[in-house]
């Protein structure tokens, strides 16, 4: 469903990504690993389509289909949709405005906002004053309603306390395990995802088909999430990428 070659990306003047080669098939959930830095959450903006990340070699393909140059808009259209790290505050306009603005059309908004506690916040400018975990969950309301085919997660365990991370993670679960309900002329399609995490904790909660780790901008070995994510938590990023490599 996925598949980037050979990107190079700047920001600012920095080269950020330095030929990143990547594929997620469709139906498969991958995860990506790296140290802080790394270029992860960077390679997921360039695939959404930010406009401060720029492009200077390589291609990436979204359902066979060239989006390299294509705005966020029409990605967003076609199936693509992200949960940030940190999402910004948007003075002025009210959650479920946002929510309604996303909606693909088959989802129930204030239904969406009841399964994840956001009823009261509905009418709340977007983000200002939010905790940690109610950042997540106006992310995940949004994703919900959007429907995407394909999920962009960036870190989803992060700034979540102990008692919101289920919450997060059954969502995610029921996000990425539903079918894209695609209109009746083309009936539903299996999703995707590609998912950052540090902690590994997301793991409980969706059956990872793949992960890669990343490093100085580059995709350095990939293999199974669990054994990676043993690999990273016992030697380091650095022996773990050693030992792959060596293997490979």
């Amino acid at each position: 469903m996925l598949q980037i070659d050979d990107l190079h990306v700047k920001v600012g003047d920095r080269e950020v990504l330095s030929g990143v080669d990547l594929e997620v098939p469709s139906g498969q959930i991958c995860v990506l690993f790296g140290p802080n830095g790394s270029g992860k959450t960077t390679l997921l903006h360039t695939i959404m389509g930010f406009s401060e990340y720029k492009i200077v070699k390589g291609k990436i393909y979204f359902m066979d289909k060239d989006i390299t140059d294509m705005p966020i808009n029409e990605r967003a259209k076609m199936g693509l949709g992200i949960l940030l790290q940190r999402p910004p505050n948007i003075v002025g306009l009210k959650l479920k405005d946002l929510a309604e603005a996303a909606n693909s059309g088959y989802i129930d908004t204030v239904k969406a906002a009841e399964e994840l506690g956001l009823v009261n916040f509905l009418e709340r400018d977007v983000n200002v004053g939010f905790s940690g975990g109610e950042l997540k969950r106006s992310e995940l309301l949004q994703l919900s309603v959007q429907d995407p085919c394909f999920l962009l997660l960036d870190e989803p365990e992060s700034g979540v306390d102990m008692e919101s991370i289920d919450l997060v993670g059954r969502k995610i679960h029921n996000l990425l395990y539903s079918k894209k309900r695609c209109g009746l002329e083309k009936g539903a399609c299996d999703k995707s995802a590609l998912v950052i995490t540090h902690t590994g904790q997301i793991l409980d909660y969706i059956d990872a088909d793949c992960a890669y780790v990343m490093r100085g901008g580059q995709i350095m070995c990939s293999g199974r999430p669990r054994d990676i994510l043993r690999d990273i938590r016992e030697k380091g990023y650095g022996e773990c990428i050693k030992c792959r490599m060596i293997k490979l």
